[in-house]
């Protein structure tokens, strides 16, 4: 069973960056995709974006043109670099892989984006 844990999160004006990785325990490869979520409490987890195996990339609309999803399997790990904050972009960032008997998470990284 893989582990995921994010890093990188933290507190970041508007306009601002950030760059989330996200390391396996294991292989990436073993998995079709890995992806990015975020949760503000009290709402569902919503997508932000996923990177297959072939690095195809696909991205929710809120965050398309502003966030990049990019993978090192070497490294077994995802990244997510983050342009452009708004303060709707504050919520827990979770890193998840993609199998075919259902998706692994990692705790989540908490992105604060305020002045």
């Amino acid at each position: 069973q893989v582990q995921l844990v994010e890093s990188g999160g933290g507190l970041v004006q508007p306009g601002g960056s950030l760059k989330l990785s996200c390391a396996a325990s294991g292989s990436i490869r073993s998995f079709y995709a890995m992806g990015w979520y975020r949760q503000v409490p009290g709402k569902q987890r919503d997508f932000v974006a996923s990177i297959s195996e072939d690095r195809y990339t696909n991205y929710g609309d809120s965050v398309q043109g502003r966030f990049v999803i990019s993978r090192d399997n070497a490294k077994n790990t995802v990244y997510l670099q983050m342009n452009s904050l708004r303060p709707e972009d504050t919520a827990i960032y979770y890193c998840t892989a993609y199998s075919t008997g259902g998706n692994y998470w990692g705790q989540g990284t908490q992105v604060t984006v305020s002045s």
